[in-house]
């Protein structure tokens, strides 16, 4: 892409301008290429609502002790109503936290089943101008399209002039971002959700007479921030939302990692269940595709998104993951997927390891490319 030097031009002007500076009434306004498409429908559980007059005469003459009764009851009703929005938001609180091992952060929610939790999460990603390219339900994996967050473009005089015109699109970022969310179900029946970052940075060639878009570390914070507020949208008050959220952007102590690589395997502090979850995650940190699992083996079948292996040989975002292409430079689409497997070892302890599509071992070459990505992803 071009954008970078498309761009040039019009921040050379911007330069001529009042000094930038970056709004601080937002820090997020994503926007993806692909502009949401929702549709306004009833829920099967709702009906229709019934149509009444509310400012009807009642019937006979109206004195004034009759209008002071109304009066009174509708300031009941709306009590009751504003006492019952009180505590709802208080058994949000109770029953939405934020959790956290290690690097990894996640929202654990009771009292909502995965069905009915998935609509509000999808419809939390279009309210915040995301494109969703994988809504996969039986997979429990909700995955947007690359987006831009146009917050991040300085708010300058010549930019608030063009968007006066419906040019404001002139402008661009050089970064994109999407997010893969993840639902499992944990062994005391709570529902929890993980958010997961992925980020591209379009830079200059070493010629400067072209651009490429290239990988950029996944970014927790931005995690954190999602999942605040989703904990929002869920109806979490305020104040605890962001608490937790500051509680959980806190870094991660060296001694509290809980992932190590041992003997051709990465070793996680956790038993199986915990174990489980934290893979998922962490494969999709990792940018791979989960195509199928069977939690009853603990085994991911994976493989690289057919949509990105195409930019591999340009060095883009797949190219930092390119373990998986043979000595013949075949891309993912041409080669067949790998096994994660997760065994339990102890009440505290469990290993993931890497196989072929089969079952079978993997180059000892391979294994040690692909497992300490992993135990980075799970520390």
């Amino acid at each position: 892409m071009k954008s970078l030097r498309h761009l040039l031009p019009v921040v050379a002007v911007a330069g001529l301008a009042a000094c930038a500076s970056t709004s601080d009434d937002s820090k997020i306004a994503y926007k993806s290429a692909e502009a949401p498409k929702r549709t306004l429908e009833v829920p099967p559980d709702l009906t229709a609502p019934e149509l009444t007059n509310s400012y009807a005469m009642p019937a006979g003459g109206v004195s004034a002790k009759l209008m002071a009764q109304q009066q009174a009851d509708q300031a009941g009703q709306q009590a009751a109503i504003r006492a019952g929005t009180a505590q709802v938001a208080t058994a949000a609180s109770d029953t939405v936290r934020l959790e956290r091992a290690g690097g990894q952060r996640w929202l654990s929610v009771s009292g909502k089943s995965a069905e009915q939790l998935w609509p509000l999460v999808r419809e939390f990603w279009q309210d915040n101008g995301f494109v969703l390219k994988r809504d996969e339900p039986q997979l429990g994996i909700m995955e947007t399209d690359w987006a831009e967050n146009r917050a991040k473009i300085p708010q300058d005089g010549v930019r608030k002039l063009l968007a006066t015109v419906g040019l404001d699109g002139l402008y661009a970022t050089p970064e994109r971002d999407k997010f893969r969310t993840r639902f499992e179900r944990s062994p005391n029946g709570n529902v929890e959700i993980y958010i997961s970052h992925r980020g591209m940075v379009e830079s200059f060639t070493e010629g400067k007479n072209d651009t490429k878009w290239q990988p950029r570390a996944d970014d927790p914070e931005l995690e954190a921030e999602f999942l605040g507020r989703l904990m929002l949208a869920l109806g979490v008050d305020e104040t605890k939302a962001k608490q937790a959220k500051e509680d959980a952007a806190q870094p991660v102590p060296v001694a509290q990692r809980r992932a190590r690589i041992e003997n051709g395997a990465v070793v996680v502090d956790d038993a199986f269940d915990r174990a489980w979850r934290r893979t998922g995650l962490a494969l999709d940190r990792s940018g791979l595709v989960v195509v199928d699992r069977n939690r009853a083996s603990g085994t991911y079948f994976v493989r690289p998104a057919k949509s990105e292996t195409e930019k591999v040989d340009e060095g883009g975002f797949w190219s930092s993951l390119a373990f998986w292409r043979d000595k013949e430079g075949k891309t993912a689409a041409e080669q067949p997927g790998y096994r994660i497997v997760v065994q339990q070892v102890s009440d505290k302890e469990s290993r993931v390891t890497v196989q072929g599509d089969r079952g079978e071992a993997l180059d000892g070459k391979l294994v040690n490319a692909i497992l300490p990505k992993l135990e980075q992803q799970l520390r």
